[in-house]
């Protein structure tokens, strides 16, 4: 599903802020990415749904050479890719029920279907009481689960979330994180970047940590409260000699 080789990214003329990045997720995979902040989780999450290409390296997504691909071909890619941003970006002339609703309204959904499952899965966030609010009427943690919520409600192939549980308590953060567990379990390969230590020792899913411009593979930790570890790929880096 991705696989990086020797990736590299600098932005403008200055030092690569990612260097030799080896990495492979397939259909299936469950991974936390960690690192202090300024370590590139963002950038290397921008490079997983196109929004960022690499200086150097080879990137390969859905089985796609994304230096061979023709740009025309990009937008059916990020559909596949579903994305919960540090900065929500939810559209604020929009009701919550329908910054949800856009992804299956965009994909041409049957209504009656759209409006069923956004409405259940709002309620799963503890949110259906407030479909019909404007975001700005939220708190931060809300219109953060209104943003996971949109970014889930497709059920995308990929899910890349940065930072999702940076504006909420530990109890909704650990429910957040088993929204994921369930798409994961319908198939989606997930990536969630954190800084939250506790919360990933909670779960047994492989680890991924960027340290000194570099992707180091940490393995799974010790088995937490959350079940199994998840089936998936792995990731290396090789370090310059």
């Amino acid at each position: 599903m991705v696989r990086f080789e020797n990736v590299g990214v600098r932005y403008g003329v200055g030092p690569e802020v990612l260097r030799d990045i080896n990495l492979h997720i397939e259909p299936g995979g469950f991974y936390f990415l960690t690192g202090a902040s300024g370590a590139g989780k963002s950038s290397l999450l921008k490079l997983m749904y196109l929004a960022l290409f690499p200086s150097r390296g080879y990137m390969q997504i859905f089985g796609e050479d994304i230096a061979r691909t023709h740009r025309r071909k990009l937008p059916a890619l990020r559909r596949r890719i579903g994305v919960v941003f540090q900065d929500f970006r939810l559209l604020p002339n929009l009701s919550i029920f329908d910054n949800v609703a856009l992804p299956l309204r965009i994909a041409g959904d049957d209504e009656k279907r759209t409006r069923n499952n956004v409405s259940e899965l709002l309620d799963w966030v503890g949110l259906g009481a407030r479909l019909n609010d404007s975001p700005d009427t939220l708190s931060g943690g809300e219109q953060q689960r209104v943003a996971i919520a949109r970014a889930v409600i497709s059920k995308p192939s990929l899910l890349l979330a940065d930072e999702p549980t940076g504006n909420v308590d530990d109890r909704i953060a650990y429910r957040l994180v088993r929204l994921f567990e369930e798409l994961h379990r319908s198939g989606t390969a997930v990536v969630v970047a954190t800084h939250n230590d506790s919360l990933v020792r909670r779960f047994s899913h492989p680890v991924l940590t960027l340290a000194d411009n570099m992707l180091h593979a940490g393995g799974a930790p010790a088995k937490g409260a959350a079940g199994a570890p998840a089936k998936g790929a792995g990731a290396n880096s090789r370090r310059e000699k």
